[in-house]
């Protein structure tokens, strides 16, 4: 019999799933029984076999969801009857844990770290949200010492939870998709140098940084482009003379970095960069910040490079650097390419990670 479990998280998701988010989930209902619940794309449907999303508001999409969160996982529990969820964040865990006390629920909870939560006031967003910093920071210990079980996914989401007392049941990273990152040789460098850079505009991905460091780097490097593919409250900020997409899909970033000479990621905050990990699949070489999870993944100098995510001119050095210099740039792709074939896992490894954490935590829990 497959556990049921459902999964929480504030991501949005576009039904009915394609590419890799299909592989993912198709693959974790082969060891499991799952729902989730979490937040629709704009315009996608709201609901499938296994999704229950919410759309998006008007006014105030954020805190309706996190307001309106305890009385829709309850509404889970008592629908799906979950043995275990896997919750992502201390906030929808905190709701999780009102809901679990409303419908007197047995189902058990697991943390699932993926950043640091301080941040998510500080760098993200409006800065009317960093009015909401003690309450945010309070909703830490609840969260870690309420769960039932732990995951994190880096040194830096594992020291945060061990500040707080408890350790984590699993530390694995975030699911990278082989078949669109890794499976494939990687490509040679194209004749133009470029970088590209995924991620949200905000300043938490140091969004703000990357854009000065371009106007200082782009000078000095007069055949090389810049690639930025995400949306965010920064995008007003975007430089006249870079390539914009708003959204692509696992493929199409997998396209977007063979088409670039590096990836550069110079985040502020990030549990474990998926982004670099998928940069590194592709064999491109890594600019980086030097904080949080992002120094698991960038060996300096060997396959990319650190920098200070307030420093602007030490990144547009770093992108002059592996812009200018092809015999640079393949050889750090060359290394970024053994890491990813390190880090990386396929749809089942990923999911059989999973199965065996909720088994781990239920196991706990029926022997406490």
């Amino acid at each position: 019999m497959k556990r049921r479990v459902l999964f929480v998280s504030r991501e949005r998701f576009r039904l009915p799933l394609d590419g890799a988010q299909k592989r993912k989930w198709d693959a974790v209902a082969s060891v499991v029984e799952h729902r989730v619940l979490a937040a629709a794309a704009p315009g996608a449907p709201t609901s499938d076999e296994h999704f229950r999303l919410v759309g998006k508001a008007r006014f105030l999409d954020g805190p309706l969801f996190y307001l309106l969160l305890p009385w829709r996982i309850a509404r889970q529990l008592r629908e799906f009857r979950p043995e275990a969820a896997l919750v992502q964040g201390i906030h929808e865990t905190v709701a999780f844990l009102v809901a679990r006390r409303l419908t007197g629920a047995a189902t058990k909870v697991i943390l699932d770290v993926q950043g640091d939560w301080h941040e998510a006031t500080r760098l993200y967003g409006s800065p009317f949200r960093r009015l909401l910093n003690p309450v945010n920071d309070a909703l830490a210990a609840p969260a870690v010492r309420g769960a039932d079980c732990i995951r994190t996914v880096s040194t830096q989401t594992t020291g945060l939870v061990r500040a707080l007392g408890r350790e984590p049941a699993a530390i694995f990273p975030s699911y990278v998709d082989a078949e669109a990152f890794l499976e494939r040789a990687p490509d040679p460098l194209p004749e133009q140098p470029r970088a590209v850079f995924v991620g949200v505009l905000e300043r938490y991905k140091a969004f703000d940084t990357l854009v000065e460091a371009w106007r200082i780097a782009a000078p000095r490097v007069p055949d090389a482009t810049l690639h930025v593919v995400g949306d965010g409250s920064m995008r007003d900020r975007m430089p006249a003379n870079v390539e914009w997409s708003r959204r692509l899909t696992a493929e199409e970033v997998a396209a977007a970095m063979d088409a670039a000479w590096t990836v550069c990621l110079p985040s502020r905050s990030e549990g474990l960069p998926r982004v670099a990990l998928e940069g590194a699949c592709r064999g491109r070489a890594i600019i980086g910040g030097n904080r949080a999870g992002i120094p698991d993944v960038v060996d300096d100098g060997e396959n990319g490079f650190l920098v200070d995510p307030d420093d602007a001119q030490q990144l547009a050095d770093a992108l002059v650097r592996i812009l200018s210099d092809r015999d640079l740039a393949e050889q750090l792709g060359a290394g970024a390419r053994r890491t990813g074939e390190e880090w990386g896992v396929t749809p089942a490894e990923y999911a059989e990670k999973v199965r065996t954490l909720v088994e781990t935590c239920a196991s706990r829990s029926s022997s406490s």
